[in-house]
């Protein structure tokens, strides 16, 4: 009988600790969220804070390791933030807007997600109107 248990025994040892965590694939709503944030840092040109990034992954049992391009679920991911991407840059004053309205600073689901970029330049302020010129007496 010890014969039949050699192959359990040794894909047990091949399975141990050392190995890489079995986990389950994200939820397509986790993939979709991911790219919705990488769609709007790519079309709106906002920094994405890390932590609560990572943080709301975390609620949907997500890692930033696993949606990254070069992670297990990249390439899921990369196809939606390209259709995302487009779809945002076909209204993307309108997309901007709505996407700070989420996750920007004040967002209403999640603060501080997406960041304004130190490199975007504010806008000018508006000139003065010249003064006339006194005549001279």
């Amino acid at each position: 009988m010890t014969r039949h248990f050699a192959p359990l025994a040794a894909a047990l040892l091949l399975c141990g600790p050392a190995q890489a965590e079995m986990r389950n694939a994200p939820s397509p709503r986790a993939l979709e969220f991911a790219a919705y944030i990488f769609a709007a840092s790519n079309v709106c040109g906002y920094r994405i804070g890390a932590p609560e990034f990572e943080a709301l992954l975390a609620k949907q049992n997500t890692r930033v390791a696993d949606v990254q391009p070069g992670g297990p679920f990249g390439n899921r991911v990369q196809t939606i933030f390209t259709l995302m991407s487009n779809q945002m840059q076909m209204n993307r004053d309108g997309a901007c807007l709505a996407v700070a309205g989420e996750y920007g600073p004040e967002g209403n689901i999640a603060k501080n997600v997406l960041q304004p970029s130190a490199e975007v330049p504010k806008a000018p302020e508006p000139a003065k109107p010249a003064q006339p010129a006194k005549p001279a007496q």
